[in-house]
């Protein structure tokens, strides 16, 4: 079943909070908020979850059983599987203790652009909010191949309705994307890492 909350423009990406862990800090310098999950890739598109022209074609290769993200100074490391947009638009379905590549994104090492996000709890994203530029990022595939990232942009505050992260590009790279608050209109916090040399 889907549930689709009303809200103009199409998100690229989830809206991600920490659900029954209390009060946790937000991104900066302001004081904390009591969060809850919420989960919305894709607003406001009737009888489909996928931004048209966006994601219509499917990635060009499938995501391994096995693979791993991690940035170990941010101590987040997490099994990546695919992401499912049905169960994602439901702020209470998305599972938790893992990182989700967005469906029709690029698969890492594959060229393009990698889309993962994950909820902004202790042990997933949330410490994404302290990432800095030159931050290390892997992505440990089953066969112990490891694809390293360096983090090279840092946007804490991106709309809702901002398209532009999950966009195809013509680079590889890896942007990682969790929540800023509770509501699925609150921002997103996107980090875009490429490939290190």
């Amino acid at each position: 079943m889907r549930r689709l909350p009303a809200l103009i423009g199409v998100v690229a990406a989830l809206a991600l909070a920490a659900a029954g862990l209390g009060v946790l800090a937000t991104p900066g310098p302001s004081a904390p908020v009591a969060a809850v999950d919420v989960v919305a890739p894709f607003l406001d598109l009737p009888n489909d979850p996928r931004p048209r022209g966006v994601l219509d074609a499917p990635a060009p290769a499938t995501l391994a059983d096995g693979t791993r993200v991690r940035i170990s100074r941010l101590r987040i490391d997490l099994p990546l599987e695919p992401g499912d947009l049905e169960r994602d638009v439901d702020a209470q379905a998305t599972p938790s203790g893992a990182a989700f590549l967005l469906p029709g994104t690029a698969v890492p090492g594959q060229g393009g652009n990698a889309y993962v996000y994950a909820h902004a709890r202790v042990g997933m994203f949330l410490s994404l909010w302290d990432a800095r530029l030159g931050d290390i990022v892997e992505i440990e595939l089953p066969s112990g191949a490891v694809l390293r990232y360096v983090v090279t942009e840092i946007h804490p505050r991106v709309a809702t309705s901002d398209l532009e992260f999950v966009m195809r590009t013509p680079d590889e790279r890896l942007t990682l994307q969790t929540s800023t608050g509770p509501r699925a209109t609150d921002p997103r916090f996107v980090v875009v890492a490429r490939p290190a040399n």
